[in-house]
């Protein structure tokens, strides 16, 4: 009996003729040609998205390993092999490494700073361009896929408007699905517009502060290079010098108004100081002491 009541419930209730399944259908083929080419595109952005962010977390995740593991060791060919292969960071020391023997079998004049430079440019460009792949694609995206939609927009309206002069009136139900599917089409390119732009501008932050670390490193490269290996970054030195403050405590000075322990070096130094200032006054008072006749 409920089965019933529930299948003449569903039987009796009002078919929507104006859906977006049902205003696609009454786009034809370039409402589904347009919705298939910003489908695409969204899938394409998010892709992008994804793959750029594992990237971008890899080469900032090694870079806590540089600053832990390279400086530390006793020569940059030592240091390179403990970096990842086929990294960023790996190739930049390589490149650097490369860079200083190369420079001791040129015949001109070149500067050693110049030409370790030149090296650091080229290798952090081709490194950048690599982590910039399919970023155009994120702003091409968000660029023109508003204007898709809008072309779907203004197939939309003149079918309505078709569908006015075939009927000779605007009756509701003539302009409700081709209005429908123009609407349609404007809410999915806006959709697939704004999450591209906000991740070309997000990823390409990233990748500025990436280049910012990779600068840094270069730097250090070509300063240990130019100097024999007598100029590291502070990051090297640090885990030394804080073991060695951790070992060396501070005397402690008594405190105002009680003695100090005996055999503590307050105790000696106060008893020193206390002799010192007896001699001196012994002394001060022989001095100014006047001879009798």
């Amino acid at each position: 009996m409920v089965w019933n009541l529930i299948a003449a419930a569903a039987t009796d209730a009002p078919v929507n003729q104006f859906g977006f399944w049902e205003a696609m259908e009454q786009g034809g083929a370039i409402a589904w040609f347009i919705f298939g080419v910003l489908v695409i595109m969204s899938v394409g952005s998010f892709y992008i998205l994804i793959t750029k962010l594992l990237e971008q977390n890899k080469v900032m995740r090694q870079y806590n390993d540089v600053r832990g593991n390279f400086w530390r060791a006793s020569s940059l060919e030592e240091g390179a092999r403990k970096l990842e292969d086929n990294s960023a960071w790996r190739q930049l020391a390589d490149d650097a490494i490369a860079a200083k023997k190369d420079h001791g079998k040129m015949t001109d004049d070149v500067e050693a700073h110049d030409w370790l430079h030149g090296s650091m440019v080229r290798s952090e460009s081709s490194i950048m361009a690599k982590l910039s792949q399919g970023l155009p694609f994120l702003a091409s995206v968000g660029a023109t896929a508003p204007f898709i939609g809008l072309l779907g927009t203004v197939i939309g309206i003149y079918r309505a408007l078709i569908n006015i002069g075939l009927a000779g009136s605007a009756s509701i139900d003539r302009v409700a699905g081709p209005v429908g599917e123009a609407l349609i089409m404007t809410a999915i390119g806006l959709f697939v517009a704004v999450p591209a732009v906000l991740a070309y501008n997000w990823l390409q932050s990233r990748n500025k502060r990436i280049q910012a670390m990779l600068s840094g490193f270069s730097n250090d490269l070509m300063a240990n290079i130019t100097s024999n290996g007598a100029v590291k970054p502070a990051v090297a030195a640090a885990p030394a010098a804080a073991k060695a403050g951790a070992t060396t405590k501070p005397a402690t000075a008594p405190v105002s108004g009680r003695p100090a322990p005996a055999g503590s070096a307050a105790a000696a130094g106060s008893t020193t100081a206390g002799a010192a200032g007896g001699a001196t006054a012994g002394m001060t008072s022989t001095t100014n002491t006047p001879p009798k006749r």
